[in-house]
């Protein structure tokens, strides 16, 4: 056998190793339900979105470093692009990223996403109809990303993030880790993806709304009635997600080619699923997507989505790209995905 192919094999078994250690680790330890930072789950790419979010795998855009970082060392220019979603129940939901190809060194990108409830009335037990005042939940993560090629064929990346949440008065901060392999089975044929998202520390809300005045004795008549004192909330763990996936491209003819892509999730906050999507792309610039994320959720909501997009050269070695993606939600309804990027 040739000793770059046993080479090759034998980094993404170690990748795929240490992948699949630290994972088991994570979600030993973990609870449905009891975690952090869900806007973090909220798939950011129209394009990847309409192939119903299975992503581990795929490249080739700036967007695909939120499934799998590794997608940034076979970036081959760099790209910017920029997601508007008119979330559920009205929220604003914003992503951007920037990616940049530094020669063989590898690939650098930059992501900020954003999630903004709009004001919301102030409810009390003594006041159902509402204070007067209003609030606020605002969401924030900031991301710092490095792919490269470790063999011809084998691509590693990671990517760092700094998490805020606010909710009135009250935030908590924390910091995450995304970090992936990618090998290409056959060149321009099937490709496997491993990934795993939001790991890191546990953490906890604190600020003024959690002050309050504390009596010790409600029974006793002249002591100090309004002790200074703070609610203490529990810390919670990040939404950690584990992917690994494949897709495989055919070349119908020169103008037609067909992407089928699969993933498996293992979230630590749900039960495990699959999603599975499919992209038609029609004279290298018009693309139908279709698929259905959430395959055999236990209890999940919706699950199928579909989308369309297209890409243009306005200028030599500059594309410009549109999509959109739409999303069932059963009961909670539907979600629309805007992406525009330019690749150079």
């Amino acid at each position: 056998m040739n000793k770059n192919k046993i080479n090759i094999k034998y980094c993404f078994i170690v990748i795929m190793n240490i992948i699949v250690i630290c994972s088991a680790n994570i979600f030993s330890q973990s609870k449905a339900g009891t975690t952090i930072g869900q806007f973090l789950k909220i798939e950011p790419s129209a394009r990847n979105s309409g192939i119903g979010n299975a992503g581990a795998a795929l490249f080739g855009d700036a967007t695909s470093v939120y499934y799998n970082p590794a997608s940034l060392g076979r970036l081959e220019g760099s790209d910017i692009q920029f997601t508007h979603t008119n979330w559920l129940a009205d929220i604003s939901y914003n992503y951007a990223v920037a990616a940049v190809k530094v020669g063989s060194i590898g690939s650098f990108s930059l992501q900020v996403t954003s999630l903004n409830s709009g004001e919301i009335d102030v409810r009390t037990v003594e006041q159902p109809l509402g204070t007067g005042e209003r609030y606020t939940v605002t969401d924030f993560s900031l991301g710092v990303g490095y792919g490269m090629m470790l063999t011809d064929r084998v691509s590693i990346g990671a990517q760092v993030n700094y998490i805020q949440e606010s909710i009135w008065h009250s935030s908590l901060s924390a910091f995450g880790l995304n970090f992936g392999v990618q090998y290409e089975v056959f060149k321009d044929g099937l490709a496997l993806g491993a990934s795993v998202s939001n790991f890191g520390p546990r953490s906890s809300y604190n600020g003024r709304d959690l002050y309050l005045n504390y009596d010790f004795n409600t029974t006793k008549y002249g002591d100090n009635d309004e002790i200074p004192a703070e609610l203490r909330t529990d810390s919670y763990s990040l939404p950690t997600i584990f992917r690994v996936g494949a897709f495989y491209p055919i070349n119908i003819n020169e103008s037609n080619k067909l992407l089928i892509t699969v993933d498996a999730t293992h979230p630590n906050d749900n039960y495990e699923s699959l999603n599975v999507g499919a992209e038609w792309t029609i004279l290298k610039s018009f693309s139908l997507r279709g698929g259905y994320r959430n395959l055999f959720l236990t209890d999940s909501e919706g699950g199928l989505t579909f989308g369309a997009g297209a890409q243009v050269e306005f200028s030599p070695g500059y594309i410009a790209r549109f999509d959109y993606a739409y999303g069932d939600y059963g009961r909670l309804e539907q979600t629309h995905r805007f992406t525009v990027g330019i690749g150079f």
